[in-house]
């Protein structure tokens, strides 16, 4: 990528609306999620050079083929650490109502694919770290640390990489799109495959036929019990309630035969303090529930995947950080819990307290029309630039 460098030195010391306009403008898709997607690597190079010509120093941290993260520093290396994380990939862009990589400005807002999710966010932390470090007289005592990452989108394989060298990091901001709120909460997910195993036969013969679609809605009826009568039993303070639907089915092969199988894909949105475990007996405990109905119901369960939630107190330390200095900016503080999951969970699963804190809305993520305020983009790096400058004058 030979325009990376030269690029990167037409975007000015701590100017995050030019870093965000410069990143929307490269395409970076995540190739597991995009047959298309050219992936990360343009992108970090690109970042790498504008954090370097801004005296950062930098590593390009290698997690696969071709994909790497990037990883910056400010301040005496090895000293105590305040960490400002966020991810390089973003979701396809297919149906998108608008050119998915020109940043066109427009209304006060940038739209492209990832303005939102989450490069004005990447560009804001990095920004508001050099503003910072400038304002700082002796940022040697500590250090601000930027990870951007790959495949967020997909698996996190970036952020777990990263996530077992991240010692000495004392607390973490992702920038994510939050719409400037604090949220120090977000629920996990688990992806359960059931498959109903039944007997095919002719249609006629009723005597001898097992029919694995409904032992699949015999399950779902008990699916539904738990997501309306049990899960809103038990709420955490930010997020309310767990939840829990079919996302796929599959089965039969023809109208005059009794289906032999049936798939079914469920997803559980986890609490904190629900673990993988947890669901996964849940679950099995759902299909002995239907078994009582048919007691020749034949399931097997597999966990496809599962990620953990992940819960910061209020009273935490890089909460109250934020909270003040959204207050000195005069913004409204809002504290509240993330829709989507997040990196936030990896860390927070290492012993780093890490919230989310970032311009843009989820709600615009993934969606045809993506965009973020740039008013969003200038208040999040004034904020963030208050939380590093307290940080690295050791008031934290």
């Amino acid at each position: 990528m030979a325009r990376a460098p030269s690029a990167a030195s037409r975007i000015a010391r701590g100017d995050a609306i030019a870093l965000t306009k410069a990143l929307t403008r490269i395409d970076s898709r995540n190739p597991s999620i995009d047959p298309d997607g050219p992936g990360e690597a343009e992108a970090a190079r690109f970042l790498a050079s504008v954090l370097e010509s801004w005296g950062f120093a930098v590593a390009l941290q290698d997690v696969a083929d071709g994909r790497q993260n990037v990883v910056a520093h400010l301040g005496r290396p090895e000293a105590p650490a305040l960490l400002f994380a966020g991810h390089l990939d973003t979701v396809g862009i297919d149906g998108m109502t608008h050119s998915p990589f020109d940043a066109e400005e427009r209304d006060g807002r940038i739209y492209g694919r990832g303005s939102a999710d989450m490069k004005s966010g990447i560009a804001a932390m990095c920004a508001a770290a050099v503003l910072a470090a400038d304002s700082v007289p002796d940022p040697s005592r500590r250090q601000v640390v930027i990870a951007a990452v790959v495949d967020e989108e997909y698996d996190s394989i970036g952020m777990r990489a990263f996530a077992e060298t991240a010692s000495n990091t004392s607390a973490c901001v992702l920038t994510e799109p939050t719409r400037l709120a604090i949220c120090p909460a977000h629920r996990g997910f688990v992806w359960i495959e059931l498959t109903f195993t039944g007997r095919a036969v002719h249609g006629s013969r009723y005597d001898i036929g097992v029919d694995a679609i409904r032992h699949a809605g015999l399950f779902l009826k008990e699916l539904e019990d738990l997501d309306s009568t049990e899960l809103p039993r038990k709420t955490h303070s930010l997020l309310g309630r767990g939840s829990v639907h079919a996302s796929l089915i599959e089965g039969g092969t023809g109208l005059s035969t009794y289906p032999e199988r049936c798939v079914l894909t469920i997803e559980r949105r986890t609490l904190p303090g629900e673990s993988q475990s947890d669901i996964e007996s849940e679950v099995r405990a759902l299909c002995d529930r239907a078994r009582e109905r048919a007691p020749n119901l034949d399931v097997s369960v597999r966990l496809i995947t599962a990620q953990s939630p992940s819960d910061v107190s209020t009273e935490a330390p890089i909460v109250r950080s934020l909270s003040d200095a959204i207050q000195a900016e005069g913004t409204e503080l809002s504290i509240e819990g993330m829709s989507a999951w997040t990196d936030a969970a990896i860390l927070n699963d290492v012993g780093i307290p890490s919230v989310c804190f970032g311009p843009g809305d989820i709600r615009h993520a993934h969606t045809p029309e993506e965009f973020v305020p740039i008013s969003e983009i200038d208040t999040a790096t004034r904020v963030l630039t208050r939380v590093a400058r307290d940080w690295l004058e050791g008031r934290e």
